[in-house]
């Protein structure tokens, strides 16, 4: 009885074991918006954020002090009830933020509001409700003010509930208060405070020479129209002007940025003795940046620091910094010399010296030590896949690599500039962050997270490269092979594409950044291939821009050379390869199937870009230039009038309600298709923009996966 029991026992330990090493996943394991995507998600619990020297940790609703020569010692500080029972607008906390250097305040945000805790003190010092219909909602850094916006005006008011309407905007074509030039030139808001909190910048985007755009909401009883402002390649756009508001007074000047009106104003950023706010006005071409200065006072045009041309395209993304404890220079990002690189300037608009230099890019500056002696930046310097830590000596220009780990690290720096806390995924390390002593360079990891696959068996991710079409360039993919890999059997395989500008799929980061449907789809018994093509970003401008004024074909061909690529493999079925992507996926989708008619048998496209033509003017004219100027481009690049070739069973999604790509692109392919006699499939989300979000985007994805199911076995 006992050996049997025994037996029994182990049979079923080992039972359990292979159910667990053989997992099946659920796409709401899988894919965000699932009900159980967070089990199998890694997570660092911990959050850490550097208050001077001292380093916080935020962990569930308690926020700790480490002492960062010895991490595992934690002092507690307090539970974020100590605020919500002081702060009258009431809510639960979700973010905080340690105020300036110096300083014992701590910002706090709610749904309901913001505010302010001293440390010290224990005691909320502000507390403001947001306003009902409110948004944009910007504290000024004195900690006195909240500027928002409702509607398309712009307001600000105090802890006191006084409510200022800082514009009275009666058109609802004038919005001031947000982000103008649909969010381009990395512009992510319309609110600027002074570095003091005395004065308050602000777009004022006039939008009444757009063309209103009609999107239908079908919510109502009687669906209603919900026009935008959409301006497209080459029709008029819109005319942005910067204000300025002072606070002591209530004046509001508008900076005189003259003619034309049409051009763009981006990155503006006030100087730290708010006299002055330098734009970085780009015209309407994109191939002309100057670097403007203007009095912020009365708005007078002050002085052209510097400009910069190019035959393709300059695109401006980051405002000036200026140096800490020297007001006098400031840092500004360039690809001028044919990668993103940081070049010091002083204020009279004289170049003292480029910083960084060489075939790599920096990704992000972080900000300066105690002293304003070295500059922290993040770059691709040891690898286009992945990103580190370096330090830039702005007098001897002397640069010192700061992480070590492979990976992709993502940075902040102690207020002296002493301590590093990194934190960083590779393609076998699900997380970790570590505190790096830089004077003694000694690394010490604060928190890890857990490989939420551990004893399951799961696809295979590699990492490989080949040549581009020009020969001669490396391009880089990921592969996701099926658990139970067998090299002696054939693979139907699943690309998924993106292949534009301002993205990078393959990088060292967990899995090779491998997501949820590639993991779902190697279960199902597929090959899941991701190429980045020429094109995309963070190799340097003359990867970027090859495909300037003819987008979609030089991309074609690097991922043909990735389909050639997996014909070679003996264990790939060439007779079923399919392919999907969404946005400028979606048009690369449908742009691969109709350019090379033969090769694919199914492709998924969602989102997508049909005709360049129907596209916003400030991305468009970027790559396109304006359909008057590149007439032939915009003709070869369009996939309405290549919809006859059309040969595999094709699905197009679209959410009915886009802004970005306007569900105009797939209409527009349709008919195109009916008179070509052709017959792709169409689904539409009801009520969801660009993307879908959550349950919704777990049933996108199962209507992806059976469409691949049923037409790519």
């Amino acid at each position: 009885m006992r050996k049997y029991f025994i037996f029994l026992l182990l049979s079923v330990c080992t039972s359990l074991l292979f159910a667990q090493q053989n997992k099946l996943f659920t796409l709401d394991e899988l894919i965000p918006g699932g009900k159980n995507f967070y089990s199998y998600y890694p997570q660092i619990g911990e959050q850490f954020q550097w208050h001077d020297d001292e380093l916080m940790m935020l962990r569930d609703d308690s926020v700790f002090r480490v002492d960062p020569l010895n991490p595992n010692h934690k002092k507690f500080v307090f539970r974020f009830d100590e605020i919500r029972k002081k702060e009258k607008g009431g809510g639960i906390v979700s973010r905080v933020s340690f105020d300036r250097e110096g300083s014992d305040n701590l910002v706090f945000s709610s749904a309901k509001g913001t505010g302010v805790y001293d440390l010290k003190t224990r005691q909320v010092i502000l507390s403001v409700d947001f306003p009902e219909n409110s948004a944009n909602q910007e504290l000024s850094p004195d900690n006195v003010y909240l500027a928002y916006t409702k509607e398309n005006n712009l307001y600000i008011t105090d802890g006191t509930g006084k409510e200022t309407a800082i514009t009275s905007e009666e058109n609802k074509g004038i919005v001031c208060g947000q982000a103008v030039h649909r969010d381009e030139f990395g512009i992510k808001g319309g609110i600027f405070w002074s570095p003091g909190g005395n004065k308050l910048a602000f777009y004022r985007m006039d939008e009444t020479m757009v063309a209103s755009y009609p999107v239908v909401d079908i919510s109502a009883r009687t669906a209603t129209e919900k026009s935008i402002r959409y301006p497209m390649a080459g029709e008029s756009s819109h005319e942005v002007a910067i204000g300025v508001y002072n606070v002591k007074t209530g004046q509001t000047v508008y900076l005189k940025t003259g003619e034309p009106r049409d051009k763009y104003l981006t990155n503006v950023v006030w100087s730290p003795d708010e006299k002055f706010i330098y734009v970085a006005e780009l015209n309407r071409e994109q191939n002309h940046l100057k670097m403007n200065r203007y009095d912020a006072g009365s708005g007078d045009f002050d002085k052209t620091l510097f400009e910069e041309t190019h035959p393709k395209y300059v695109e401006p993304e980051n405002p000036v910094l200026f140096v800490r404890n020297n007001p006098a220079q400031f840092v500004w990002q360039s690809e001028r010399d044919g990668f993103n690189h940081l070049y010091l300037y002083d204020t009279s608009g004289r170049l003292l010296k480029q910083l960084t230099r060489g075939d790599w890019e920096v990704t992000d500056v972080i900000g300066f030590d105690g002293k304003g002696q070295h500059l922290f930046f993040v770059s691709t310097q040891p690898s286009p896949l992945e990103r580190h830590a370096y330090s830039v000596n702005l007098k001897s220009g002397s640069i010192h690599r700061l992480t070590n780990v492979p990976g992709m690290h993502t940075i902040a720096v102690s207020n002296s500039g002493r301590y590093l806390v990194s934190r960083y995924s590779a393609s076998d390390n699900p997380g970790k962050v570590d505190i790096i002593d830089l004077k003694n360079a000694k690394t010490v990891t604060l928190t890890s997270a857990l490989n939420p696959f551990a004893g399951i068996s799961m696809p295979r991710v590699e990492l490989g490269s080949l040549k581009a079409a020009d020969g001669k360039t490396d391009l880089f993919y990921r592969m996701v092979k099926p658990a139970n890999f067998d090299a002696a059997k054939k693979y139907p395989v699943a690309i998924y594409v993106y292949g534009g500008p301002h993205s990078q799929l393959v990088q060292n980061r967990w899995r090779y950044g491998s997501g949820g449907w590639e993991t779902y789809m190697a279960q199902k018994g597929y090959l899941v291939f991701v190429l980045d093509n020429r094109g995309t970003s963070f190799r340097g401008r003359a990867f970027e821009d090859v495909t300037h004024r003819r987008l979609g074909v030089e991309e074609a061909k690097d991922q043909m050379c990735g389909v050639e690529f997996l014909k070679s493999l003996p264990y790939v079925d060439a007779g079923r390869l399919g392919v999907h992507g969404w946005s400028y996926g979606g048009f690369m989708t449908i742009n691969m199937l109709l350019r090379y008619p033969e090769v694919f048998k199914v492709g998924v496209a969602g989102g997508p870009v049909i005709d360049w033509k129907y596209y916003e003017v400030m991305y468009g004219e970027r790559y396109m230039d304006t359909p008057q100027e590149n007439p032939d481009g915009y003709a070869k690049t369009s996939l309405l009038n290549k919809a006859g070739r059309l040969k595999s069973r094709l699905l197009i999604i679209h959410g009915d309600e886009d802004p970005v790509v306007v569900m105009q692109h797939s209409l527009q392919f349709l008919k195109s298709s009916i008179g070509a006699g052709t017959h792709p499939d169409f689904f539409v989300y009801p009520g969801h923009e660009h993307n879908m979000i959550g349950r919704d985007r777990v049933h996108l994805h199962e209507h992806i996966t059976r469409y691949f199911e049923n037409f790519c076995r």
